[in-house]
């Protein structure tokens, strides 16, 4: 079996979880949902540089993706981080 083959047959179900500018945030995120052992993604998307002031001068954004079945738990994982870093994800609605 062609494992690249495998695997794009799942890489468009995930839905986005949240992302952020920060990368030790994303990053305290990932270790919660390994925790929990919820499965997710995590993609660095680099910021134009024309477009940096928009963000906040990042040059970065870090987007954490999941399954959808898997969504709400992830959320409530999400929930149960301290208030500093959830102020720093940007959370989406699914």
């Amino acid at each position: 079996m062609n494992k690249g083959k495998f695997l794009d047959k799942f890489s468009g179900n995930n839905v986005e979880l949240c992302h952020t500018y920060n990368e030790r945030v994303g990053n305290r995120t990932v270790q919660l949902l390994l925790d929990e052992q919820i499965p997710f993604t995590k993609n660095c998307r680099k910021i134009p540089f024309f477009k940096r002031d928009k963000y906040n001068g990042a040059e970065k954004v870090w987007v954490i993706e999941t399954n959808p079945h898997r969504y709400g738990q992830a959320r409530r994982a999400i929930d149960r981080l301290d208030q500093g870093t959830k102020e720093r994800l940007v959370l989406s609605n699914y």
